[in-house]
């Protein structure tokens, strides 16, 4: 039955085709065998518009408005000719249909009027024999009925379909702007991986840096240190692959990696390490905590880590061999303050602004990105007795 369903979908015509037919069928039956006696006109007369209405069954849905057309023109030349009603004129009712559901809009309102008024015009033209006036409205009403429901029923079809179509257009238009979000989403997070990657490479290769540089130097005189130094290298170089393995990760499509594999994000906690290391490094750092210590948001604690973690690495790149610096992590009640101060010789603020002595980092532009995300405000500049000063304030409340 589905196979026979889907044939008759996709031949539309030939289904129309065979039932005008069958309609033309039926009503040379009908003219020949019982011949309507209010009519004077003859088979000669009944048969070619009995065709041409079957012909309009058979074309109706490749061209509803002509054979609308064509229908008022065979019904008028019915009432000059005196071609009483016969089963072809079931094409009327079709036709009213058809326009009703596929047609033009003009042509719909041409269809309602014409069904409406052609029961009272066969009644007018081929009265019913003893029959009174009531008798007369009856008929009239009775006729025009089905006309009534076949316009209302196809306009019905029409504005479901139409609200179908317009549920698909919005369907289709919803899918488009889900793409399009979906490719910012993507594009935002490359940006920031590509934050990330720089904060992992710039401060790790900087410590790393300073550390063989220190064991160069002491080599031969002082080989504990050396060896220090190098374990050092070693533990910051396996944090940094660490981090880049898991950042990395993140970009590769296609494959998808349990998230064991990946190292969780640094938080508050991990700036302990952070400052110890760069401590280990040859740069002292005085770290302060203020207020009580609670769980933040995983923005906030990534943001404030990296603040950190940006700032000393920048200390380290221009503050010059003797530079200190200072970091202070104070909670509040709706906060968290952060507080990084460096007494080295520093560089030109436009400096710090490009990312570094090479501008090609992130530098004070990728801490602005990272405390705006998270809704907070950042201040850095010059220190009036000499360093650098970065001060950010983190809200808890517009990081949810």
């Amino acid at each position: 039955m589905q196979r026979l369903y889907d044939f008759l979908r996709r031949h539309p015509t030939g289904v129309d085709t065979f039932w005008a037919v069958f309609l033309f069928g039926i009503s040379l039956v009908s003219g020949v065998s019982h011949p309507d006696t209010r009519g004077t006109s003859s088979l000669a007369l009944i048969v070619p518009i009995s065709l041409l209405l079957c012909l309009v069954i058979a074309l109706r849905r490749r061209m509803p408005e002509k054979m609308l057309l064509l229908t008022i023109g065979l019904g008028v030349a019915q009432l000059a000719l005196d071609v009483a009603t016969m089963p072809a004129d079931f094409a009327m009712l079709v036709i009213v249909y058809t326009v009703a559901v596929m047609g033009a809009r003009w042509a719909s309102r041409i269809a309602l009027a014409v069904g409406l008024s052609a029961a009272t015009a066969a009644e007018l033209r081929w009265p019913v024999e003893n029959s009174s006036s009531l008798g007369h409205v009856a008929v009239v009403i009775f006729q025009t009925v089905p006309f009534a429901l076949a316009w209302v029923l196809g306009d019905s079809i029409r504005t479901r379909r139409a609200y179908f179509a317009q549920l698909e257009e919005r369907n289709a238009r919803l899918e488009k702007e889900r793409e399009a979000q979906s490719k910012v989403a993507v594009a935002a997070e490359r940006a920031r991986i590509a934050r990330e990657l720089h904060d992992v490479v710039a401060h790790n290769v900087s410590v790393m840096v300073v550390q063989a540089d220190g064991a160069a130097y002491v080599l031969d005189t002082a080989p504990d240190q050396a060896k220090k130094a190098l374990e050092t290298i070693s533990s910051t170089g396996r944090q940094a692959l660490a981090e880049m393995r898991r950042l990395l990760g993140v970009l590769r499509t296609g494959e998808h990696k349990e998230v064991g594999e990946y190292v969780p994000q640094p938080d508050v906690e991990q700036i302990d390490e952070l400052i110890e290391q760069c401590r280990t490094s040859g740069l002292p750092v005085d770290f302060k905590v203020e207020g009580t210590p609670r769980p933040l948001p995983s923005g906030v604690e990534l943001t404030a880590y990296r603040i950190v973690q940006e700032a000393l690495t920048n200390t380290r790149k221009h503050g010059g061999p003797n530079a200190g610096a200072s970091v202070r992590l104070v909670y509040f009640d709706d906060g968290l303050g952060l507080l990084v101060e460096d007494d080295g010789k520093g560089a030109p603020h436009e400096l710090y602004e490009e990312g570094g002595a090479d501008g090609q980092g992130h530098g004070l532009i990728g801490m602005r990105e990272r405390v705006g995300m998270v809704g907070g405000t950042l201040d850095a500049g010059p220190r009036p007795g000499g360093g650098f000063r970065i001060s950010a304030l983190l809200p808890l409340k517009s990081a949810h």
